[in-house]
Parts: C-alpha cells; structure tokens; sequence
C-alpha cells in the first residue's frame, strides 16, 4: 500500500517538492498558549502542542525569542518565552500558517 505522500501527490497532482504537505501538517496542528507565573511573579508564555515531526521547534523557537526580543528556552517540546507574549505570539504563529486556540 501507498504511503500518505505518495496519496496526496496523487490527488493534487502536485510535486512533493512543494512542500505542501508540511502546510498541511501546520494548519492541522492545534496549538495552545498560555502563561504561567513562575519565580518572583514573572510570567512566562508556553507555546505547546507541536508535531515535532512536521516542525523544527527549536528553530521557531529562536525567530519567536528574536521577533519578542526575549530570552526562552524549548522544554518537552514546548516553547517558553520570558513574559507575557501571548497576543504578537499568536499573530506571528498564525501568519505562519498554524491554527492557534
């Protein structure tokens, strides 16, 4: 039997060499921000819920830290950004392409 790539091509008539199918898989996956208070108050936004098959976290981790001109780190597969960022968080993440709750 076909793989999952091999179906798509086949029903778009496009060149996996588009990528398409890693659009596909961002707008597929649902992803959650949220804050948290952590040591002396301070917040910290947490951008959850990636395949890490179809996303290089770590990579978009370093645009968001450059694009909200903060520290953060990447943690069990989540994001974590020094402050409160959710709104220019969400903005950037579904410019992107991703489908953020």
């Amino acid at each position: 039997m076909a793989n999952d790539k091999d179906d798509f091509s086949s029903i778009t008539g496009l060149p996996e060499e588009l990528g398409i199918d890693e659009d596909l898989g961002r707008t597929e996956t649902r992803l959650v921000i949220r804050t948290e208070k952590r040591r002396y108050d301070k917040p910290v936004t947490i951008v959850e819920g990636f395949d890490t098959g179809e996303v290089d976290v770590k990579d978009l981790a370093s645009e968001l830290k450059r694009k909200m001109a903060t520290g953060g780190t990447v943690h069990e597969g989540a994001i974590e950004l020094q402050g409160d960022h959710r709104e220019r968080v969400t903005e950037v993440l579904q410019d992107k392409g991703f489908a953020v709750d």
